[in-house]
C-alpha cells in the first residue's frame, strides 16, 4: 500500500494558510498517486491551541476549511488533524478520514493531557477503519497504547498522527515504542509527526514508516519539512540513523529560534557579549538562525571586567561575522551610586550594586531594541535559573530565552560540538573559569557548586523529580543538596517572570515543572 507521508510546519490558530499547502500538497502527483496521504495531528489549526480554542469563530474557520478540503477530495483519501464539534459529545482533537468528497471516518483523541483537558472532551480513542481491503488502525501517538493492551485487534496496518513537543529524550522513545507495537502486533506502520516552533514548543518531525517486520523504509529528517511516499510492502530498508543529542539541541534551538522571529515578523536580534560562554552560545545560534548580519552585540564593561573578557567577546563577534558597540558602564554605574548615596547612607557595598551594574546593561539593551527595532536575546542558563543566580530586570531580560533549558554542563557540551570543525566560540571562553565580573576578582565558583556536581544534584531534582533523601543516596554532600534545594524553592518567583524559554529538556521550568511560589 503506497502512503504519502507529509511532515510540514504548520500555523497556530491560522486554519486558512494551513488550509493553502495542504491543498498544494494533495494536488502534487506523489500525493494524487498514493492510496492514502497522512498528516499530522492538529494540522488544521496548530498546536498548543489554548483558550483561543474555546471561541466559536476559530472553530468555524476549521469547520470551513475542512469543507473545502472535502470538496477537493475527488479520487483523494487523507487524514486531517483539526478540533472538532461531536454532536452529543463536544469538542473534540480530532483526525478526519476523508475520501471522494466525503467524511468517511472521525477519531477522537482519549487521552488528553492536563491543558488538553480543559478545552477538549475525552474522545474514544483508536479506531479501525476498513480502507483498500486493509484494516488500518488509526489514532493520536498517546492514544496508541490502546492497541498493545488489547488482544482482540489485528490491523493490516498502523497510523500514527503525532503532534509530539520535542525534548531530546522523545525522538528515541518515540522509535522505541513504534518498533515495540509493530513487533507485537506485526503490522506495517506509519508515524507522521509535526515540524516547526511554536514559542517555547518545537517540534521534531522524524516521521518513519516500517514494514510488518520492524524494518525501518523510511525516516524523514529532524527539524525540516520533508513529504514522501512509501510502500509498506517494500522489503527494502533505509538506513536507520540515529543522530547524537547534541545535534538535536543544536537543530532544535536554531528552529525554535528562526521561526519566533518569522512567525512575529522580526527581524533583528540584541544581546549582550560578557566574553562568556553563555552570551557566546546564544550569540552563535542566533548567527546560525537568523544571520550574522542581523545579530548585534553590545560589549558593556565595567570596572571590574577582564581585559581579556573584552578581547574575548570581540574575537567572538569577528568569528561569526556579528558587529558590535562598545559601551562601558563604569561612570553611569558611579552616578547611579552617587544619586542613591542620600538614601542609602553610610551601608556599605553589598550585592545590591552588584545588582546595579545588571541593571544598566538591561537598560542599554533594551534601549537598544527600542531604538532600532531588535528583540533582546536572554542569555541565562537553566543552572543559573535554578538557582536564581541573575538579577531581575537585568541579566534576566529579554524577551525570549534561548538556552534557558540548558544546564551549564550542557551549555559547554553545545559550544565544543559547534566548534568541532572551526573555532567559532573562543577556546578561552570555554576554557576560562565562568564570573558574572560584577565584584573583584568574582568567580560563579564562589556562590555555587562546582557546575558538574550542581547540575547533577538539579538534575536529580528536576528532571527524576527525586527528594533530599534519595539524592543524598546517590552520593551528594547533604549539606549541599539542601543548600541547592533551597534556592530552587526560594527562586520559583524569579523564574515566574523569566523569558519564554525553548524546551529542549522533559523538565522545563514554566512548562513542565510548576510548583507554588509560597
Amino acid at each position: 500500500m503506497n502512503i504519502h507521508i507529509v511532515q510540514h510546519d504548520i500555523q497556530t490558530n491560522n486554519p486558512e494558510e494551513n488550509l493553502r499547502w495542504i491543498l498544494e500538497e494533495i494536488d502534487t502527483p506523489a500525493s494524487r498517486e498514493a492510496l492514502l496521504t497522512v498528516f499530522p495531528a492538529c494540522t488544521l489549526c496548530g498546536y498548543p491551541l489554548y483558550g483561543s480554542i474555546a471561541y466559536t469563530d476559530i472553530q468555524k474557520r476549521a469547520q470551513s476549511a475542512l469543507q473545502e478540503l472535502v470538496a477537493h477530495s475527488e479520487h483523494r483519501a487523507f487524514l486531517i488533524g483539526m478540533p472538532l464539534q461531536i454532536q452529543d459529545r463536544g469538542l473534540c482533537n480530532a483526525i478526519v478520514f476523508v475520501q471522494n468528497n466525503a467524511i468517511r471516518g472521525i477519531i477522537t483523541k482519549k487521552y488528553l493531557n492536563p491543558d488538553e483537558q480543559k478545552y477538549f472532551v475525552r474522545g474514544e480513542g483508536v479506531q479501525i477503519i476498513q480502507y483498500q481491503d486493509q484494516e488500518i488502525a488509526i489514532g493520536f501517538y498517546e492514544d496508541l497504547k490502546e492497541l498493545t493492551k488489547s488482544h482482540t485487534v489485528q490491523p493490516d496496518m498502523i497510523i500514527c498522527c503525532g503532534c509530539n513537543i520535542f525534548d531530546y529524550n522523545k525522538p528515541y522513545s518515540i522509535r522505541y515504542r513504534m518498533h515495540k507495537m509493530v513487533e507485537n502486533l506485526n503490522a506495517s506502520l506509519v508515524f507522521v509527526n509535526r515540524v516547526g516552533a511554536e514559542a517555547s514548543y518545537l517540534y521534531a518531525g522524524g516521521s518513519m514508516a516500517l514494514n510488518a517486520a520492524g524494518s525501518v523504509l523510511c525516516q524523514f529528517p529532524y527539524f525540516e519539512e520533508h513529504s514522501g511516499s512509501v510502500d509498506l510492502q517494500l522489503l527494502t530498508t533505509c538506513e536507520d540513523e540515529k543522530p547524537e543529542v547534541v545535534e538535536l539541541v543544536y537543530k532544535a534551538l536554531v528552529m525554535g529560534l528562526r521561526q519566533y522571529f518569522q512567525k512575529n515578523h522580526l527581524q533583528r536580534a540584541v544581546l549582550g557579549l560578557s566574553g562568556g560562554i553563555d552570551s557566546a552560545l546564544v550569540c552563535a545560534l542566533a548567527a546560525d538562525a537568523i544571520g550574522p548580519e542581523n545579530v548585534h552585540g553590545i560589549l558593556m564593561p565595567s570596572q571590574y571586567s577582564t581585559d581579556h573578557s573584552v578581547q574575548d567577546a570581540v574575537d567572538l563577534a569577528n568569528n561569526l561575522g556579528v558587529k558590535y558597540d562598545i559601551v562601558p558602564i563604569a561612570d553611569v554605574f558611579e552616578q547611579l551610586k552617587k544619586t542613591m548615596a542620600p538614601v542609602f547612607g553610610n551601608r556599605a557595598e553589598d550585592v545590591t550594586e552588584e545588582n546595579m551594574q545588571a541593571r544598566i546593561r538591561g537598560t542599554i539593551l533594551m534601549s537598544y531594541a527600542n531604538k532600532f527595532g531588535a528583540i533582546t536575546l536572554n542569555t541565562t542558563n537553566k543552572s543559573e535559573a535554578a538557582m536564581g543566580y541573575g538579577t531581575l530586570y537585568g541579566d534576566s531580560c529579554g524577551a525570549i530565552s534561548i538556552i534557558g533549558d540548558l544546564y551549564k554542563t550542557e551549555v559547554y557540551e553545545l559550544a565544543n560540538w559547534m566548534n568541532r570543525e572551526v573555532e567559532r566560540i573562543p577556546q578561552h571562553t570555554i576554557d576560562k573559569a565562568p564570573s558574572a565580573e560584577l565584584r573583584p576578582g568574582q568567580k560563579d565558583s564562589d556562590s555555587l557548586p562546582d557546575y558538574a556536581v550542581l547540575d547533577a544534584i538539579l538534575n536529580l531534582h528536576i528532571e527524576e523529580e527525586l527528594c533530599l533523601e534519595e539524592i543524598v543516596a546517590e552520593g551528594y554532600d547533604e549539606e549541599v543538596v539542601k543548600e541547592v534545594m533551597r534556592k530552587v524553592q526560594i527562586n520559583e518567583w524569579k523564574r515566574l517572570q523569566f523569558a519564554p524559554v525553548l524546551k529542549v529538556s522533559p523538565m522545563t521550568f514554566g512548562l513542565d515543572r510548576r510548583v507554588p511560589i509560597s
